[in-house]
């Protein structure tokens, strides 16, 4: 059988698969998981090559790091054959990006994935906190942490692309390893293009979230909170219905797309199951007969085009 792409992030030696495994669906944020099926999607994510696992202590108030945390904890897993990834500053009391918490949650964290370090530790969402608290002190004190050996990588993540550069460029070169970026990859919005080259010479890897851009690109539809416009998602909905009469999946495509740039190290899907795992694998490795579905994803783009790159605002006004 085909193996699953490993692909290298940055300047940090991790080699991720393609597709990661999003937990964020295990702390039971889009329905409940049981411990069974949580357990189940997690080992069939392993045999079929995924090695990259992403959590939040914000993701169902801490929930999805201490199921994760069973997972792998009961299947056994060689510590040095996954990557484990989770972040601070956002809970589910608010944010806090704090030197003081951002310590304090560590600790934490590692408590309920049972793991003595985790591989890469991100700054969550900080356009909700302070970009020059981020550097000037929440960098600094996971700094200290990766020195500790509490966490080997340091990333942020948030959606408005222009938090990259204004922390990159003000700390000192080597002190963000990664970035994770999400809803900017897809195919209604692909901006995340434009900044590879500038975050490529910063040594910084990269890691793409949200192919499906939060349910849009999906024949259900996105979430009724979803922060889209009526126009974008009214666009993406014809979009799914285009591809469903032409007996294609606009999921599959999407993902698909997502996976093409190798310079981007991996896609973090949410995945609660032995079938969406199994189903996002199966994508990825068909990447290889995606010719025959150009055709299709060009018309997809077509629909797409009057709402490309439109995105929604997130976070506080950056004084």
């Amino acid at each position: 059988m085909a193996k699953l792409e490993k692909r290298e992030l940055g300047r940090t030696g991790l080699n991720l698969s393609c597709v990661g495994f999003g937990a964020s669906p295990l702390g039971n944020v889009f329905g409940p998981v049981s411990r069974d099926d949580a357990l189940a999607a997690v080992r069939r994510a392993l045999d079929l090559g995924i090695n990259f696992f992403d959590t939040s202590p914000y993701y169902g108030g801490t929930v999805s790091e201490m199921v994760l945390g069973d997972c792998l904890r009961e299947l056994g897993v060689p510590r040095d054959e996954i990557i484990v990834s989770t972040k601070c500053g956002r809970y589910a009391d608010g944010f806090d990006f704090s030197a003081e918490r951002i310590t304090k949650s560590v600790d934490e964290s590692l408590q309920r994935l049972k793991l003595d370090y985790v591989d890469i530790l991100q700054c969550h969402d900080i356009e909700f906190g302070s970009l020059d608290q981020i550097v000037s002190e929440t960098i600094p004190a996971l700094q200290k942490l990766k020195e500790a050996g509490k966490i080997r990588f340091i990333g942020i993540t948030g959606l408005p692309l222009g938090i990259f550069t204004y922390v990159l460029d003000r700390v000192p070169p080597g002190s963000v390893d990664v970035v994770l970026s999400y809803c900017h990859y897809s195919i209604n919005d692909s901006t995340l293009v434009d900044l590879l080259p500038y975050l490529k010479s910063k040594g910084v890897g990269v890691i793409s979230a949200s192919p499906l851009a939060m349910g849009l690109l999906t024949e259900n539809g996105p979430p009724e909170w979803h922060p889209a416009s009526s126009e974008l998602k009214s666009a993406c909905r014809a979009a799914a219905n285009h591809c469903k009469d032409k007996g294609k999946n606009i999921s599959k495509l999407a993902l698909q797309y997502s996976l093409t740039n190798k310079e981007v190290s991996s896609i973090l899907v949410g995945m609660n199951s032995v079938k969406q795992v199994e189903e996002n694998v199966a994508a990825a490795l068909e990447l290889l007969n995606i010719g025959e579905d150009l055709d299709l994803l060009h018309e997809v783009e077509a629909i797409l085009e009057p709402v490309k790159k439109q995105t929604w605002p997130s976070g506080i006004q950056q004084s």
